[in-house]
């Protein structure tokens, strides 16, 4: 059976370049595990990339169907926005080791469904003068910026990822995402001394 990857960290840490980097790593030999969600999708993104957008209802029925692993919703500035993994032919453990981009909370979701054996953190730390500056540019960009939401998930974060809740969750080792190439280079080591295991 393989193991499921599980990249989390504050928002603007850098985990969707770290996540792409990865994939890209042949020696790795990850497969992408792409999660869902209800929010619109931002400049520059691409269905099936970084989520599989969905629309309320489509959620609605998944989760009548019984096909969603974990589900977290949040009450957003522009109303609720829904991020979930769907149990789905993109999943099966038996094909090899995946990633996947999630919080704290469904990280905690995947490990109880799947099992800790199987299901692996790996958490990226940036100081968070370093991660405002990178989410205002980010939110820069986009064709109508969305800086309340920006505000109101930065903020989140700060209880989402405590430091208590990642003690009691037994996340470690913590990256420090300052130098790019160098947290690719510890991240790919210790993902390797976990498949050799």
């Amino acid at each position: 059976m393989g193991y499921i990857f599980c990249l989390m960290g504050k928002s603007s840490s850098g985990k969707d370049t770290v996540y792409q980097r990865l994939l890209q790593q042949d020696d790795l030999g990850l497969r992408r595990l792409v999660t869902g969600t209800t929010r619109p999708i931002r400049e520059g993104e691409q269905n099936g990339e970084t989520y599989y957008f969905y629309t309320d209802e489509q959620f609605e029925r998944l989760r009548a169907d019984g096909r969603i692993i974990e589900s977290r919703s949040y009450h957003t500035v522009h109303g609720i926005w829904h991020y979930f993994t769907v149990a789905d032919e993109q999943l099966d453990p038996a094909r090899g080791d995946y990633l996947t981009i999630n919080t704290l909370e469904a990280y905690l979701k995947l490990r109880d469904y799947f099992g800790t054996e199987r299901l692996i953190p790996l958490y990226l730390e940036v100081d968070d003068g370093l991660r405002l500056q990178r989410a205002l540019e980010r939110e820069r960009r986009q064709q109508e910026p969305k800086y309340k939401e920006m505000c109101r998930r930065f903020l989140a974060d700060e209880e989402d990822f405590s430091a208590e809740k990642l003690k009691s969750a037994h996340i470690q080792p913590i990256f420090e995402n300052i130098a790019l190439d160098e947290t690719l280079e510890q991240l790919g080591t210790y993902i390797k001394s976990i498949q050799n295991r």
